[in-house]
């Protein structure tokens, strides 16, 4: 199976002149100005997330989550903040954003199934990453959680999507090549230029555009940089690790996990342990 890494670049942009990318939410701006100055206070971050409910109640419970591990419980945004971290801030105001951004036309059960999934193949990416070490776990987080975010956003803009997304789960056909086929763009480019609108580094937001691409880990065709392969790569496995725990599966993602599986260098006893701290911690 083959799928277009490069569409018609005309047909891309008209497509894309059509879809609302939504903005960066105001609190994320903030959230994002503090974390990167050279030394950003603690303070202010906690005030920050202290203002909005939702967030202060993830924050609360990504610190006692099994990622964040304590001397004791966490109850507080401050002491939430200070277990977490600058850059796990990022994390927790992301994926609360994403969450909140409020698709037309798109039912709130829906989104909610999706962003709980997603929310699932986050935690199992950054257990992969501290799991191997060398790939930030915080960055592997805010990475997968943000990988699909296009989806939500070409429901929207396209009414017979979910035939699409359907499609594509029971036949085994590639998401991506429908996408391209039907809507001469697809999810992977638009959760992209969503994750450059909400101000991610470019190394996420290259890693979202290429997830799909078949010859991602060949050594003849170097797309991407090491850092970026390694989002890219532990986040294959968490969809990996997640299909098997909800008994699902995914033909085009088992072979992307296969090749993530070599590219990093995991035994078959590493998957089973991973398997295994997945499964503590998504059942906790």
């Amino acid at each position: 199976m083959t799928v277009s890494t490069e569409l018609n670049h005309e047909d891309m942009e008209r497509t894309l002149a059509s879809i609302d990318i939504p903005p960066c939410p105001a609190i994320l701006a903030q959230v994002l100005s503090e974390a990167q100055k050279d030394t950003p206070d603690i303070n202010v971050l906690a005030t920050i997330l202290a203002s909005d409910v939702g967030m202060s109640a993830y924050a609360i419970k990504l610190a006692n989550s099994a990622l964040f591990r304590g001397s004791g419980k966490v109850t507080t945004v401050p002491k939430a903040v200070a277990r977490l971290g600058t850059r796990n801030i990022i994390c927790t105001v992301v994926a609360v954003s994403l969450r909140n951004n409020v698709i037309p036309g798109v039912a709130q059960e829906v989104l909610e199934r999706f962003w709980d999934r997603a929310g699932q193949i986050a935690l199992a990416a950054s257990l992969t990453a501290r799991f191997l070490r060398g790939i930030p776990p915080d960055d592997a987080y805010t990475y997968a959680l943000f990988h699909d975010a296009g989806i939500p956003v070409m429901m929207h803009r396209f009414p017979g999507y979910t035939t699409t997304l359907r499609e594509a789960e029971t036949s085994g056909k590639s998401l991506i090549l429908l996408e391209d086929e039907r809507y001469h763009c697809h999810h992977a480019v638009v959760g992209s230029l969503m994750a450059k609108n909400w101000g991610l580094t470019r190394l996420l937001a290259d890693g979202i555009r290429h997830h799909h691409d078949p010859t991602l880990y060949e050594h003849s065709k170097p797309l991407l940089t090491d850092g970026t392969l390694g989002l890219i790569a532990s986040t294959h496995i968490a969809e990996q690790l997640v299909n098997t725990m909800n008994a699902e599966s995914d033909p085009e993602g088992t072979n992307l996990f296969q090749q993530a599986t070599i590219y990093l260098g995991l035994s078959e006893e590493d998957i089973q342990e991973l398997t295994e701290l997945c499964t503590e911690a998504l059942s906790g």
